[in-house]
């Protein structure tokens, strides 16, 4: 009883403060470094800093090659997140929603790319496309990222579907409306918002996506890649941080707005 106090406590209470504070600067700290390091007037990382400006970021909106890779990022994260988020509506409505034979090991196979090493995973893909003669390229990167994103989209969406009444679909079937109807008139609004909290989640996860672009890109590289390559350089080292503060606030700002979406949407079911 008195250790538990003593975790209850304005002792407990500080340690638990310190604790966080502690966690979120590990986590935070190097990665906010990028953005101060990205106006450093040298091209070197290094305290104290040299001078302020601003002209790396000039140069990274005037670099053509950067461009072709963001759009190549955009076409992919985009086209990643439609088919994934489209695939897990249906997979997380038959996963809450029915009982077949095999369901748990078809769950655990859908999950598996969640938790299997990329590394692994962007090998296995790279042989199975030469073994069959497909060229790599885009189409093949969008192919390993939808597989990647999936998981996350078929949880975020099942959270959603294990959420609501059931009664309201029933009863549009008693009602005389079919399955379909029932899907679009019903189902579908009430999980709009998981829907929209998948399709950004999944989004950013397809957009900073390295390994497997690095495995299936080839010729026509993301722009992960093209960062990866360019850090060899180390007179494009302030570039790339540039560019790294500008995907950092990009990323979060999709991530934030994907968190209050799915805070609206459980204050909502609440």
């Amino acid at each position: 009883m008195s250790t538990v106090r003593s975790w209850e406590g304005e002792g407990g209470k500080r340690f638990r403060l310190g604790y966080i504070l502690a966690f979120l600067a590990f986590l935070y700290v190097p990665i906010l470094l990028l953005p101060l390091f990205s106006f450093n007037d040298a091209i070197y990382v290094a305290l104290p800093l040299k001078g302020f400006t601003t002209k790396w970021y000039g140069q990274l909106f005037a670099n053509k090659v950067l461009h072709q890779t963001l759009w190549n990022s955009l076409e992919v994260a985009l086209a990643a997140s439609l088919i994934s988020t489209a695939l897990g509506v249906f997979a997380a409505k038959a996963f809450t929603r029915y009982e077949f034979r095999g369901q748990r090991l078809t769950y655990g196979m859908v999950m598996l790319a969640m938790i299997l090493p990329e590394v692994l995973v962007g090998i296995s893909l790279l042989l199975c496309l030469n073994a069959l003669g497909i060229p790599l390229g885009l189409h093949a990167v969008l192919f390993g990222h939808v597989l990647f994103c999936l998981p996350f989209a078929v949880s975020v969406l099942m959270s959603r579907l294990e959420g609501f009444d059931r009664s309201l679909e029933e009863a549009s079937l008693d009602l005389g409306e079919s399955g379909w109807m029932t899907f679009w008139r019903v189902t579908f609004p009430l999980i709009l918002p998981a829907i929209v909290s998948s399709l950004l989640l999944t989004f950013t996860i397809s957009f900073d996506e390295f390994i497997l672009a690095f495995f299936l890109s080839s010729t026509e590289t993301t722009m992960p890649v093209y960062i990866w390559g360019q850090l060899r350089f180390p007179q494009k080292l302030p570039e790339v941080l540039a560019l790294g503060t500008f995907i950092i606030v990009v990323s979060t700002a999709l991530i934030v707005i994907s968190q209050m979406v799915r805070g609206e949407e459980i204050t909502h079911a609440r």
